[in-house]
């Protein structure tokens, strides 16, 4: 975990892990299988144990809310964990009982059992993308939210050709990282929320 965590999971080896910890690498087949049996581990490792929501103020809202906060400081802790963790592959008990804990949050709320798997599939998929977006070269703005100096130039000589994005740039006020995690978070709940409303009326 701490050579992933520095430096990626494509750092990651047997070879490697063997040499960190002073043994050969035939020596760690005794505990794992191979790569893919080692980063398992260290998925489950690295996601700890399922949040209780069972006391948190603020019905299945601040349930989830607080949910998807926690996801967020567990990704942002292990950087290599929403790669990790896509596609198919078996997962193992602390990863599934985060789901179960998101779930759990929605139970009373009226929702069909796939609505309520498609609304934490939802925020899930927001975590990750709003994740995604802070890696460098995936938007057209760096990790702290600035504009990109190529960017930042174009706009500078070319604003008549792309009106709206500057408009909106010059009026966007200091950027922060969590702004769009926070604003997309809060507009999937909202829709929930109508959603929910319906169901109970």
């Amino acid at each position: 975990m701490d050579i992933a965590d520095a430096e990626g999971l494509a750092a990651l080896s047997m070879q490697r892990v063997a040499g960190e910890l002073g043994f050969t690498k035939m020596a760690l087949y005794r505990y794992v299988s191979g790569k893919a049996e080692l980063i398992a581990v260290m998925i489950e490792e690295a996601v700890g144990e399922p949040l209780d929501l069972s006391e948190v103020p603020g019905g299945w809202r601040g349930k989830l809310e607080r949910w998807a906060h926690q996801l967020w400081v567990t990704w942002d802790r292990h950087p290599w964990l929403p790669g990790a963790t896509i596609g198919e592959r078996v997962m193992g008990p602390k990863e599934i009982g985060w789901t179960e804990s998101a779930i759990a949050a929605l139970a009373e709320t009226g929702l069909s059992g796939s609505e309520q798997m498609d609304a934490v599939l939802l925020l899930s998929g927001h975590v990750r993308n709003t994740r995604s977006a802070t890696s460098a070269g995936t938007q057209p703005w760096t990790t702290q939210r600035q504009l990109s100096p190529a960017l930042s130039t174009l706009l500078d000589h070319a604003a008549d050709r792309f009106p709206a994005l500057s408009a909106a740039i010059a009026s966007a006020g200091d950027p922060t990282p969590d702004r769009s995690r926070e604003f997309g978070l809060q507009r999937l709940l909202d829709g929930l929320e109508v959603l929910i409303n319906q169901r109970s009326g």
